[in-house]
């Protein structure tokens, strides 16, 4: 019987067999050594012997003679349990298995060895102090930065343009425009005034929106 473990993928090839495992937190991974195996030799033995020979038939040969050796069940499959049993082995100095969540995770980063726990069940605190202190300081420094204010110099009592008309530029929030000095509306909205009660006239407005009274 071999231990099972699901956080590998096979990366074998007709040559060998190689195996890449991961941690099942952070990703991180490492790769057995390749081993080659006897069926990849025999491949190549097989795919020689095709070359000597010549042709289209010898390819066939060949490949015939490659494809039986490793479909069959008993050469590759053994061969294959063999390596996996190597590969596990070679591996498992560099990650453990969390009993409590049931996790592969690497023994240099997610694996707390004071708790005999991974990082996510059993956080290393150091960390964690760190990470909440800098949390803190984000928060904190963002309502400092609420608490200032940062409208003094910008126009928002009136209506504001963002791009000029005339010259088709930002127009820079003014009551004219930055670049060509053409009035903007809030420059044309601010020159009327109802005179009958002194009420702001949009630029449009033929009649007062405070009275009624005209405005031509």
């Amino acid at each position: 019987m071999q231990d099972f473990t699901d956080n590998y993928q096979d990366r074998s090839t007709r040559d060998g067999y190689q195996f890449e495992f991961f941690c099942e937190r952070c990703g991180n991974g490492h790769q057995s050594s390749f081993k080659h195996s006897v069926t990849g030799l025999g491949g190549k033995l097989l795919r020689l012997g095709g070359d000597l020979v010549g042709g289209e038939w010898g390819n066939k040969a060949s490949q015939l003679g490659w494809d039986s050796m490793w479909m069959s069940d008993g050469v590759r499959g053994s061969a294959r349990d063999k390596a996996l049993a190597a590969a596990v082995e070679e591996m498992r100095p560099s990650f453990s298995q969390c009993h409590r969540c049931g996790e592969w995770v690497c023994a240099s980063i997610c694996w707390n060895s004071d708790r005999g726990l991974c990082t996510k069940c059993a956080p290393k605190l150091d960390q964690e102090v760190a990470g909440l202190q800098a949390e803190a300081q984000v928060r904190q420094l963002r309502e400092k930065v609420y608490e200032t204010d940062w409208t003094a110099n910008v126009a928002h009592d009136h209506e504001v343009t963002a791009r000029c008309q005339t010259c088709g530029n930002d127009a820079g929030g003014g009551r004219y425009c930055r670049h060509c000095g053409t009035p903007l509306a809030a420059a044309a909205e601010a020159q009327r005034f109802c005179v009958q009660c002194g009420f702001k006239l949009p630029s449009d407005a033929a009649f007062c929106g405070g009275c009624g009274a005209t405005t031509g």
